[in-house]
Parts: C-alpha cells; structure tokens; sequence
C-alpha cells in the first residue's frame, strides 16, 4: 500500500526543500495531545502542559482535532514563510469553503472522510452529514464542528489566536532550539538535490520515500492506497524535529503535495525476546489486521466501528483483534457494554529494532 506523487516533466528546481515554522509547530501541538506517540518528548510534553495558563490549555483542548489525528491541511504550508505570522497570514486568505472543508476532515475523525461538493456551509443535507460525523466522535467534536458552520470567521480568528498563544508560551524557546538543526537537515537535503538529483535527495528524507524506477512519480509507503499529482504545483519537503515517528503526507485534491518528514534520531528500545517479535510480525501479516490499526492509530475503536470503516463482519474483526492483542499490539477498555481497543504504541514503535536486536543477540 502505497501514496504515489505524480511528478512527470517536473522539474528538479519545484522540488522544495524548507522549514515550516507553523508546520513545526503542528506537530508540537501533536506531541501535546498524543504524547504517547513520542515517547522520548513525553518530558518536554509535561514540561509544556505544566505550564500553560488553563485558558490556552482549554483552547488547545477545544481544538485539537486539527492536528491530533491527522493535521488539517492548512497547518502543513506548501509554501514556508520566514515566521510563523508570515505562514498564518496565508491561512487567513484560504477562503471559508476550503478551510472549513479541511477543518471537518480532521474534526470528524479521518482522512478517509472528504467533504466534496455541495459545501456543509450552504448545502443542509452536507451540513447534517458534517454533524453527525462529528457527533459520532464526541461531544467535544459536535461542539467544534456546530461553531464551525455556524461562525467560520470566529472560529478561524480564534485559532488563530490561540496559535499565537503558543508561539508566547511554548513554541518561539523550541523553534529556537531547533531551527539551527533543521536548517542543517536543509542544506543536506538541497546540496543533494543539486548534485545527485532527485532520487538522492528523497532517499535521504526516508527509507519510506523513494523515486520509482521510471522517475515520475514519488512513492511513499505509507499504509494507503492513494495517488495524486504535482504537474503544476511541485512538492514541497519539510523536516521536523518534532515529528518523529510521522511522515505526514498532505495529499488532498485541490492541495499542493507537501511531505513533512522526522529529522530527530531513534530512541534505542528495550530487548524483547525473539518469540514475540515472531508472534507480532505473524500479526501483522494479514493485510486486514494491518488496515485495522491504520484506523486504531487515529484513536480507540469499537469492533462495530471498524467493521463499519472497512466494511467487514464484526465477527471478523472480531477474530483479528483477537490475534492482535495475543501478541501485545492492542489494549482494551471497556466503556458500558462497549469495548474500546487501542493501538500499543509503544510496542509498535519499537517493533523494527526489536527484531533487529533479537536476530544479532
């Protein structure tokens, strides 16, 4: 399962490479609200949170949906500014349609629901879709998603605010500390593409982001089916130091391709025996249970929930996650008479190394 970027004829030079500070800060805000997927920042995640006055902390709260899942596709610029006012300035003239389309994708729970023509914003029967969409989330999703419709220049001005809340609170200090590394990244990346040419220089963003063979298209692996295209527009490549382990892809019709990779180094991983390596890589073979936790990493499911996303049988999920959680990979909570599952994150992060540390031992 693949993403493919259709770059045929394009030039070298509309392969950007360039730091984002509103993209960097994005996946701070991630870190913020899934610190389990950055085990090594979970200090400087607590840090933070300590230390935010109640009323940011409660924006934050009341917002994370663009960028706790999935990043909302106006926080991931194609075109880099200098500053973070810069880069806010351009979102504030992507016009109501686009934003709130891109908004909802996120606050509704996956990058698998696109909002197309007719807009929520004019359409009732969209504007009900929307909704029910984001109830189905949460309370806190259905409040977001009604203001949303209702007031999109409020609510636009609003996280705007509140991003600039961050930058006073949090962000400038760690944009600070870490621009000198990006901007390395940035010089390797760009002498590469000069020297080598397109292929070197992907290779060195990802082992999960190479030139297929014919030099058309960019192929990242990621677990999707999808494609999309740059003839006009170019890609745009953007490291971050905060963003490790994700390679977020923005890819949306109407969207300029931008891929925001990890510069930051792997943690080394606690030893675990051979036989549970084996036992989750036997998990992980079947193609179902690996489109199963693409849905799982997004936040805690139902069985009925993933059956209805991928349109199984919940007999049958029900028998994957079974093999899933026998290797460790799932958790469960049980809320009234439903049971939640939850991706194992940290045993899924590890994973690789893992299996590289039991074959050398």
């Amino acid at each position: 399962m693949t993403l493919r970027i259709d770059i045929t004829g394009l030039p070298a030079e509309r392969l950007r490479f360039a730091a984002s500070p509103l993209a960097e800060l994005t996946a701070m805000l991630h870190v913020l609200a899934e610190p389990g997927h950055h085990p090594r920042l979970a200090g400087w995640a607590g840090e933070v949170w300590s230390g935010l006055r109640p009323e940011l902390a409660e924006r934050l709260r009341e917002a994370e949906f663009l960028w706790r899942s999935s990043r909302a596709d106006f926080l991931v610029p194609a075109r880099p500014r200098q500053t973070l006012a810069e880069e806010l300035d351009d979102v504030d003239r992507i016009d109501d349609e686009t934003y709130v389309t891109a908004a909802l994708t996120t606050t509704c729970g996956s990058n698998r629901v696109r909002f197309t023509a007719p807009s929520p914003l004019s359409d009732a029967t969209a504007r009900e879709r929307a909704l029910d969409l984001a109830q189905a989330r949460g309370a806190l999703q259905e409040a977001f998603a009604e203001l949303l419709l209702a007031d999109p220049a409020a609510v636009r001005a609003r996280v705007r605010h509140t991003l600039e809340q961050c930058a006073e609170a949090f962000f400038d200090a760690a944009w600070t500390r870490v621009a000198v590394h990006l901007a390395t990244d940035l010089r390797l990346k760009n002498d590469l593409l000069k020297r080598q040419g397109i292929g070197a220089a992907l290779s060195s963003v990802s082992g999960a982001v190479t030139l297929a063979p014919d030099g058309d298209r960019i192929i990242v692996d990621k677990l999707q089916d999808n494609a999309t295209a740059a003839h006009d527009t170019g890609v745009t490549f953007i490291p971050s130091h905060f963003g490790r382990p994700h390679l977020v892809v923005i890819h949306a019709p109407g969207w300029q391709p931008v891929v925001q990779y990890p510069v930051a180094e792997p943690s080394p991983s606690e030893p675990v025996s051979l036989e549970t390596v084996t036992l989750r890589l036997e998990a992980l073979a079947h193609p179902v249970r690996m489109r199963l936790l693409r849905t799982l990493a997004r936040g805690p499911h139902t069985t009925g929930e993933l059956a209805h996303a991928w349109e199984l049988s919940p007999p049958e999920v029900s028998r994957h996650l079974a093999v899933l959680r026998r290797a460790g990979l799932l958790t469960t909570r049980r809320r009234g008479r439903y049971v939640n599952y939850t991706l194992n994150l940290p045993e899924m992060t590890t994973l690789g190394t893992d299996l590289l540390a039991a074959v050398l031992r």
